[in-house]
């Protein structure tokens, strides 16, 4: 015999009031001590490392936003729009599980087709290395009450590193089979090392871009930053 309609209906709204409400659900999963993956920590290198790796990307190509990790939460933050009247001209992120001296992750730029939003991920073929110093300008202001006149001295602290490694994306079929930053078109790296070279400019500060070193010394990079992450891993369980 078939059962009456009423009873399959409320059967299904005793069924529907079973699930607490939205906001019920919220403060729920607030009150977990479960924590997030965090893009650095969490997502492994790749096993092709040092030459083939994930590379989180922060910012996309063309964009005038400079976003960045936020290394206690692991979301990607706004750190400020740039200055200058440039755009990035390739995505730019980092790679997971790795650590420079400035005690960031391992910097990258991916040379792909298409910009990438932050907050994804891929696999990128590093084809070189660019070596960067990143300079900053003091302006001092000294004021002579004899002649009642004022002179500017101007300051430039001591340079920090701040090498990146220059990639291709390795799934894009335009670009994955290239293997060593000498292949690129000089146009392509001159692009490159002006845009780096400009965009702290009206910050008062100045970069310092060495030449490009081929694909071995990026990967050298890449294996140091990778034994410097896990020198601070082990510290880290220590304390």
């Amino acid at each position: 015999m078939v059962p009456p309609i009423e009873t399959a209906v409320k059967a299904s709204v005793s069924h529907k009031l079973s699930i607490p409400p939205l906001n019920e659900r919220i403060l729920s999963s607030m009150t977990r001590r479960s924590v997030a993956a965090h893009p650095w920590h969490d997502l492994e290198i790749g096993p092709d490392a040092p030459k083939i790796f994930n590379v989180v990307v922060e910012i996309s190509k063309g964009s005038k936003v400079k976003y960045e990790l936020d290394k206690k939460t692991g979301l990607i933050k706004v750190d400020r729009v740039l200055y200058s009247s440039v755009v990035y001209p390739h995505n730019y992120g980092f790679i997971p599980r790795t650590l420079c001296e400035d005690s960031d992750p391992l910097d990258v730029l991916v040379i792909m087709q298409e910009p990438i939003l932050p907050g994804c991920f891929l696999r990128a073929k590093a084809i070189g290395l660019m070596p960067m110093i990143d300079q900053v300008y003091i302006f001092f202001k000294v004021k002579i009450s004899s002649q009642s006149c004022h002179i500017l001295i101007l300051f430039r602290t001591q340079g920090e590193k701040d090498d990146k490694i220059i990639a291709v994306c390795a799934d894009d079929p335009e670009y994955k089979h290239y293997t060593d930053i000498n292949e690129l078109p000089p146009h392509r790296l001159a692009e490159i090392r002006r845009f780096f070279e400009d965009y702290k400019k009206n910050e008062n500060k100045e970069v310092a871009v060495n030449d490009f070193l081929p694909a071995a010394k990026a990967f050298e990079a890449v294996e140091h930053s990778q034994d410097l992450y896990a020198d601070y891993i082990v510290e880290s369980l220590r304390r």
